[in-house]
């Protein structure tokens, strides 16, 4: 099914924060956050396992539970199991997102991409989640950032186990769409070159904002629209580097990405444009972003995020953008 008949609207929530990114988030606190999503209007969530191994999954059930469970959609992801058994936090293997859920849980995480691992993953979520279903299932992390050398490798036990229990479970209705969550263009370019496997959606994260869009530009972008697929850009605020966050890709920024928000900045203040709307519009103005999913870790963001979609930003300033080269010269620009 392809997802934008899947996807209820352009903005959805990234449930990351819920899962302790960064900071120990009060139990009131997140659930409050996904009530301000909901009262807002949103209605697709994404999640995974490994946001607080677990938790993010479990607040989110809490906070959904009693919602129509026809009136959203939930995506989550496969490729970690979360065991009751608890492990040193600091000790997990999580290449560039170590210690990015120091104050999660400390439940044993597990990452394995086989066929049965997969369906006890999605298993695991549906009973956090409190549903009996999920509409979209990303096989998460599997890319270099991650794994290193080693993800080619990775990529084959997926391509064995994972693409095969996924492939299943939407036969049999208990997913109706299923790709990759990464944060690398590599691994999509190289599943939509096989034959077997039949991918629906992709979540792209980090690579196609307004900071850094070059490489899924030229090569992931036209491939999936050419097929008809659609994407989730997550992380459309680079971390949040791009509205004044210390952070690009879960580490500090350098002093280039900083120098790049600057001059993007002092663009968007003359126009009296809000960063937030600049990259959420840039990010969805590309036909084959289907929707964007920032995350939020308070309810007053939500509403930012909002404003932000709709803001009405002046065409001139997406063309000084341009002509100061911060843009790629091939990007579709908001109409």
């Amino acid at each position: 099914m392809a997802l934008k008949d899947i996807l209820p609207g352009k903005l959805g929530f990234g449930a990351a924060p819920l899962g302790n990114m960064f900071r120990d988030i009060p139990e009131d606190e997140a659930l409050a956050t996904v009530e301000a999503a909901w009262n807002d209007g949103i209605r697709y969530y994404d999640n995974a396992p490994l946001y607080g191994a677990g938790l993010a999954e479990l607040r989110m059930g809490e906070a959904l539970a009693g919602k129509p469970r026809d009136q959203y959609v939930i995506s989550t992801k496969v490729g970690r199991i979360i065991l009751d058994e608890l492990e040193d936090i600091s000790a997990r293997e999580q290449g560039e997102k170590a210690g990015v859920f120091a104050h999660g849980r400390a439940n044993r995480v597990v990452n394995d991409y086989s066929y049965d691992a997969t369906l006890r993953s999605i298993e695991g979520s549906l009973k956090r989640l409190r549903t009996d279903h999920i509409e979209i299932a990303f096989v998460h992390d599997l890319a270099q950032d991650f794994w290193g050398d080693a993800w080619l490798e990775k990529f084959e036990e997926a391509r064995n186990g994972a693409f095969k229990a996924l492939d299943r479970l939407r036969d049999e209705g208990t997913i109706k769409a299923w790709g990759l969550g990464v944060n690398k263009v590599e691994p999509i370019e190289l599943l939509l070159g096989l034959n077997e496997p039949r991918p629906d959606a992709f979540l792209l994260a980090g690579r196609y904002t307004l900071l850094d869009h070059g490489q899924a530009l030229q090569r992931v972008m036209p491939m999936v629209a050419e097929r008809g697929l659609g994407i989730v850009v997550g992380g459309p605020y680079s971390s949040g580097a791009l509205v004044g966050g210390p952070n690009f890709e879960y580490a500090p920024a350098t002093p280039a990405i900083l120098d790049k928000v600057a001059r993007i900045k002092a663009i968007a203040d003359r126009y009296g444009v809000s960063m937030k709307a600049a990259g959420l519009q840039f990010s969805l103005a590309n036909p084959a972003v289907a929707a964007v999913i920032p995350g939020a870790s308070r309810p007053g963001r939500i509403a930012e995020d909002r404003a932000a979609l709709e803001e009405v930003v002046p065409a001139d300033f997406w063309q000084e953008l341009r002509a100061a080269a911060l843009v790629d010269p091939a990007a579709p620009l908001p109409a």
